[in-house]
C-alpha cells in the first residue's frame, strides 16, 4: 500500500556520509519534530535529477526554510559512496541532506518503489517530493512515470 497524506512514517535507517564517514541515520532523527521536505528520485547522477530535481531543491533552500521548513532531504536507491559524491558534484553542501537507502528498504515500506530493470537499475524509487511534519506525510506528490512537474522544489513552494 502506497502512503498518503495523514500517514506515519514508517520506522527505517537510512545512510548519510558525516565528517567520519558513512553514519547511520534514522527517521526519528530526521523526522521527529521537524518540518521536513523531501525529494525522492530513480537515481543519482541520471539526467532529470541531475540537471532539474535535485538542483531545484539545492537553489530554493533558503526559500524553503524561511516558510518553516527545518531542512531538505534528497532519497534515493543508491549507495551511500553514490549518494556522497552526487551531492559534492552537485555542490548541495549543507543545503540538502542526501540519504542512501540502499537496499530500497524505506522506498518499498512506503510502497512508492518502481521497477528500473528495463534500464539496467533494478528497483529504484518513484519520483516524488513531500512535506513531513513530526513524521507524519503532510502533503505527497508523486509524479506519473517519465514527467516532473508536481515533485519539483517550485510546486511544492507553491504548497507550503
Amino acid at each position: 500500500m502506497t502512503i498518503k497524506a495523514g500517514d506515519k512514517l514508517p520506522d527505517a535507517t537510512f545512510l548519510t556520509s558525516g565528517s567520519e564517514g558513512p553514519r547511520p541515520i534514522t527517521t526519528d532523527e530526521i523526522f521527529k519534530g521537524k518540518t521536513v521536505a523531501v525529494l525522492a528520485l530513480p537515481g543519482a547522477f541520471t539526467p532529470t535529477c541531475s540537471a532539474k530535481h535535485l538542483p531545484g531543491f539545492k537553489e530554493h533552500a533558503a526559500e524553503f526554510r524561511a516558510k518553516g521548513v527545518d531542512s531538505v532531504v534528497c532519497i534515493s536507491v543508491n549507495d551511500v559512496f553514490v549518494m556522497k559524491a552526487w551531492g559534492l558534484d552537485q555542490g548541495v553542501g549543507d543545503d540538502v541532506m542526501m540519504l542512501a537507502d540502499g537496499n530500497g528498504d524505506f522506498t518499498k515500506a512506503i510502497g512508492l518503489e518502481m521497477d528500473g530493470s528495463k534500464f539496467g537499475m533494478g528497483l529504484r524509487s518513484q519520483r516524488y517530493s513531500m512535506i513531513v511534519k513530526n513524521g507524519v506525510v503532510d502533503t505527497l506528490n508523486v509524479e506519473a512515470g517519465g514527467e516532473f512537474k508536481v515533485s519539483s522544489a517550485d510546486y511544492m513552494l507553491a504548497q507550503l
